[in-house]
């Protein structure tokens, strides 16, 4: 329990992140009902024993379509920030490592090229280009986000490819691949792992802000965002329908950013200094 108690706000997200995975994972034994299945005679009914978060316009279990939700959001997240991280990480040491043409070509153009418009407008153009699906959702955001990481790799590249350790395994004969993957990845991976835990979240919520647009996972799969939009209809006279996914989405974005501002703090020597005075 040492990292409840030097981390204890990482340690919550940990547990938060850790139930949604939980629900993700054994969506279809945890759901009472079907979440695609229409029951008419039942739609709109509050929650109760029989329906713990409610039922939709279509008469849709909500627990179950949260439940099955979660798994969409995550797995959107995961596969978002898996590649869009090694794109940039290549692209980024690349850049780092050789400068020249190559640091010019990655930083100056490309970069820039994608940091002429905001990520969330650049991802809803591809979708509705390369049309809706899950797919296409996550190809989308991983191309708006790759140019975080590359940024980030390439200026802590900068800084430690003139490391004496990097310097000593060149005069060893170590050839460019050699030393990019074994002297100067696991040396930058701290800020890297930062990024990657707060992309998580990001990309969480730009997959709801899609969806909530029309533009992520169609119909029926259940997604959060999706759920957001069909409540405004009935936000007055059922208000669970809006609150129950909204607070789902915003407990995981919540714990991506818990888990990582401690890792921020714990792979930070200046804070883990300060703990001894």
């Amino acid at each position: 329990m040492e990292l409840a108690r030097r981390q204890p706000l990482a340690f919550t997200g940990c547990l938060i992140l850790l139930l949604f995975l939980f629900c993700a994972l054994f969506a279809p034994w945890l759901a009472p009902d079907d979440p695609t299945r229409l029951n008419l005679a039942a739609r709109l009914l509050p929650p109760s024993p029989a329906h713990w978060f409610g039922t939709d316009e279509l008469g849709r279990d909500v627990f179950s379509r949260i439940l099955y939700g979660a798994r969409i959001s995550l797995l959107v997240a995961g596969a978002v920030v898996g590649i869009s991280l090694a794109l940039g990480s290549a692209l980024g040491m690349l850049a780092g490592f050789y400068g020249g043409f190559t640091d010019t070509l990655v930083n100056i153009y490309l970069t820039n090229a994608f940091l002429a418009l905001p990520g969330i407008l650049l991802a809803i153009a591809m979708v509705a280009f390369l049309g809706s699906s899950l797919v296409n959702l996550i190809l989308a955001l991983a191309l708006a986000s790759w140019v975080n990481y590359a940024r980030l790799v390439r200026a802590q590249v900068l800084s430690v490819k003139q490391r004496e350790y990097v310097q000593a395994a060149r005069s060893m004969g170590a050839g460019d691949l050699h030393l990019m993957l074994w002297h100067i990845l696991p040396n930058i991976l701290q800020p890297v792992l930062v990024q990657a835990a707060v992309g998580m979240a990001a990309a969480v919520l730009s997959e709801a802000t899609l969806s909530f647009l029309g533009l992520g996972v169609q119909p029926p799969a259940p997604t959060w965002g999706a759920m957001l939009n069909d409540a405004r209809s009935h936000i007055f006279e059922s208000p669970y329908l809006m609150f129950f996914p909204a607070i789902a989405l915003a407990l995981c974005v919540f714990s991506f950013n818990l888990i990582g501002d401690g890792l921020r703090d714990s792979l930070d020597p200046r804070s883990r200094l300060g703990e001894g005075f």
